[in-house]
């Protein structure tokens, strides 16, 4: 097996934009999702190859791209979000040792013809490129979809934070 090709760009921004191609439609939807709630733009590109290979290699990418930003800003952030019914939240900081805790386990569920532990998948991979302890809540939702938008929009809130430097205080100066 050889090593799927990635290509991505992070930059900071007023608003978020994304130009995702991974060759799968769900996670491209999930991660222009993230990046327009962080408020970064995103170019992301995955040469064809196998669903999972695409997933690693598109997370591995990202958080790759976004330890620099972490590491040099607030390295924390946290967000509550809704997407329709369904509301999640995500609390992430840098750490030595990086994981991914999550409540949610869909690992029998479909999304766009994929099983949605593609998402859990990629996020683990993205926490751990990245230097993250992310942690990841389902608070409410029963719609796949929008279960998975809700994560993916608090997940790019709070690395939205996590990039980000720390406003300075007037009480610091």
């Amino acid at each position: 097996m050889s090593e799927t090709q990635t290509g991505v760009r992070v930059d900071l921004a007023r608003e978020g934009a994304a130009n995702v191609a991974t060759g799968l439609p769900v996670l491209d939807h999930l991660v222009t999702e993230l990046a327009l709630t962080a408020r970064f733009r995103v170019a992301l590109e995955v040469a064809p190859g196998s669903a999972d290979e695409a997933v690693v290699a598109a997370g591995r990418a990202l958080g790759g791209s976004l330890h620099g930003l972490v590491t040099a800003n607030a390295g924390r952030g946290w967000a509550l979000v809704p997407s329709d019914e369904a509301l999640a939240s995500a609390a992430l900081e840098r750490d030595d040792e990086p994981r991914l805790v999550t409540n949610v386990d869909f690992s029998d569920q479909r999304v766009g013809g994929l099983s949605t532990d593609v998402a859990s998948r990629f996020l683990e991979e993205l926490a751990r490129a990245a230097g993250l302890n992310l942690h990841v809540r389902l608070i409410e939702g029963a719609d796949p979809q929008h279960v998975l938008a809700a994560i993916f929009k608090a997940v790019g809130a709070a690395l939205g934070q996590a990039c980000r430097p720390v406003p300075d205080s007037k009480e610091d100066q």
